[in-house]
Parts: structure tokens; sequence; C-alpha cells
């Protein structure tokens, strides 16, 4: 876990880490929110609706984003004040996920960062982008 303050962390600082979406993290994530959509959980109802596999949770994909900011950028000294995401492409179970995320303003007045972030495949392909307001406590 990175220990980044406020006065240490400079625009343009950049983090990334590797996410392997698995069958479990989907059962686990159905099982805590009790979306029981079926393109989340059956393969040829999936499959009908056009998609190679089963499709992973959008909001499974966006929860990473919490680690990019609570381990990474800045780290044990985050807060996360806001948001906005948007997903490109589906997510499929047993792909690899890079997500990064890059400090693109730093504001003195109110110690807070903004992160773009963005998740891609491992063969390059994007799959969300976000923009985060991260507070900075030490």
């Amino acid at each position: 876990m990175n220990t980044y303050t406020f006065d240490e962390i400079q625009e343009g600082m950049e983090e990334r880490f590797p996410v392997r979406i698995t069958e479990e993290m989907l059962d686990t994530f159905r099982d805590l929110t009790g979306d029981e959509n079926p393109l989340h959980k059956d393969e040829s109802y999936a499959s009908e609706k056009g998609y190679q596999s089963k499709v992973a949770f959008g909001m499974l994909s966006a929860s990473f984003l919490s680690t990019l900011a609570g381990v990474y950028l800045p780290g044990k000294y985050s807060l996360i004040q806001s948001v906005e995401v948007k997903f490109s492409k589906p997510v499929f179970p047993g792909e690899e996920l890079i997500f990064s995320g890059k400090v693109v303003e730093k504001n003195d007045t109110f110690r807070f960062i903004k992160v773009k972030a963005e998740a891609k495949s491992s063969s390059g392909e994007k799959k969300l982008k976000a923009t985060m307001q991260i507070g900075v406590t030490a």
C-alpha cells in the first residue's frame, strides 16, 4: 500500500495494477448486491444477446477504482469524494484488466486530487474510463 501524503503528490503521477476477473468474483458480487440479471450468470442467455460469454457486472469492474485510490494513488491517506465512470466495452470472466490512474489536478485549498483512470484489457482494449476526486487526509 502506498502512503503518499498530499505534499508528496504531484500532477502527472501515475500508478497501475492488474486484476483478473474471475467467476468467483461474479458469484460474490451477485450475492452481495442481489443483482440476478441473467446476462451476468447464464451463458446461453448472454450468447442469445450477442455476447461471447456471460458479462461481468460493470460495477464489479468499477469497484477496483476503490483499489486504485485506497492502495495505489494516493493509497493509505485517501478518501474518495466522487467518481464518474463510463463503460466502453463489456468485461468477461477470465479477462485480465490493467487499471491505471494519473493525477491531473491538485487542489491545495481543499486538499483533494483529481485522477483520470481507465481499465484496459491485456490486449489494450479500453473497458472503462473514470474521473475521481479523492481527498488526501495526510
